[in-house]
């Protein structure tokens, strides 16, 4: 039997009926005010008490769980409802005081790797653009997880969705930042751009992008740990246009922060020049659709040939760069992708509005 809920329609007859503006104002009866909150309280969430019943069952034994039938799968929905909740950013910092913090990074080395990823996943939620909750996870030894869960979980997506949730921790955080170069995340990131997981591949590129920008001198650990040659590998041979796209931000951004050329030896930049060449010819190749798909790379080629050979690339001779029907000028495609962090975050603050609080309601996984 389906279970009851609010009488909607006539919630709605009697909200028009009462304010169609063809009757006077009157004072509602205490039998209509009482109808009326009873009908909005049965639909409304506390999200604060759904909250805490969420760290309830997290901070319960597994095998307690098991006992009372909770499966994996609850969990795994568990934790995306609590994720639609800590969209909030006061809801987000809210999950510590309440005690939920802690247990919830406990999930970090469950033996599901699917509860593992979607813990990262709501981890993620978190700490984006929110330096109080980064805060909170780096004292409450959560960067230790996700390092460890990113370095070696032998699980793709575990190790991705740990990535994922490393990047939003360690972003605009000098302490995050620094604990991930003391952990030799970048050999993990080498590995994960070794790694056949596409997903993985531009996760690992676009947080090397960053660091990249927020400290120029890692350029140097880079090129010792053989990153170039990594990504003029996936440039040259990856299908997936995004991953192409991450790689050659990642060249230029090398490439305008070499100095006077002394970085690279006439073998370096031959073999550049060949690379790009080929993409130039690979694009030149191309069916008009195809070439508006790729517009972006189209740029970043040119611009990294402009800056490592000082001279336009063909694509301009060709007049591939700018297509007929793109009215714009090509936009400045170094300076976007070497943004200054704080003018990127100051951007980044601006958006970080708060989520509405209202979620639906999921049953409670303990008995009662």
């Amino acid at each position: 039997m389906a279970k009851e809920g609010p009488n909607w329609d006539g919630l709605l007859k009697w909200s028009i009926a009462n304010s169609d503006g063809t009757r006077p104002n009157r004072e509602l009866s205490e039998e209509d005010r009482k109808w009326f909150m009873e009908a909005m309280q049965a639909q409304t969430v506390d999200v604060v008490k759904r909250m805490k019943e969420i760290t309830l069952v997290m901070k319960t034994p597994e095998q307690e769980l098991e006992n009372q039938g909770v499966t994996p799968e609850n969990i795994e929905d568990m934790l995306d409802e609590l994720q639609d909740h800590v969209e909030s950013i006061d809801m987000a910092n809210d999950l510590h005081s309440i005690g939920g913090l802690v247990p919830l990074l406990a999930y970090l080395k469950n033996s599901h790797a699917n509860i593992r990823a979607k813990a990262a996943d709501v981890v993620t939620t978190i700490v984006q653009n929110n330096p109080r909750s980064q805060q909170l996870v780096m004292e409450a030894s959560g960067f230790e997880p996700l390092v460890s869960n990113f370095s070696s979980d032998p699980d793709v997506n575990s190790r991705a969705k740990a990535l994922g949730a490393l990047s939003s921790l360690i972003r605009h955080n000098k302490p995050g930042v620094t604990a991930f170069r003391l952990a030799n995340g970048y050999s993990a990131l080498r590995d994960a751009l070794n790694s056949e997981n596409v997903r993985f591949q531009r996760k690992a590129l676009n947080l090397i992008h960053y660091l990249l920008q927020e400290n120029s001198s890692d350029c140097n650990i880079v090129k010792e740990l053989g990153f170039p040659r990594i990504m003029m590998h996936l440039i040259s041979t990856s299908e997936d246009v995004d991953v192409r796209e991450s790689a050659l931000r990642g060249l230029l951004e090398l490439a305008c922060n070499a100095k006077d050329g002394s970085d690279n030896s006439s073998e370096d930049d031959e073999k550049m020049k060949r690379l790009l060449q080929e993409r130039i010819n690979s694009i030149s190749l191309m069916s008009s659709e195809d070439l508006e798909a790729v517009r972006e790379e189209r740029l970043l080629v040119d611009s990294l040939w402009s800056t490592c050979f000082d001279e336009p690339s063909a694509l301009r001779e060709k007049g591939l760069l700018v297509l007929p029907g793109e009215d714009a000028p090509p936009p400045d495609v170094a300076s976007k992708h070497l943004e200054p962090p704080l003018r990127a975050s100051a951007r980044g603050n601006l958006n970080s509005k708060d989520s509405n609080n209202e979620k639906k309601e999921a049953p409670l996984l303990l008995g009662p």
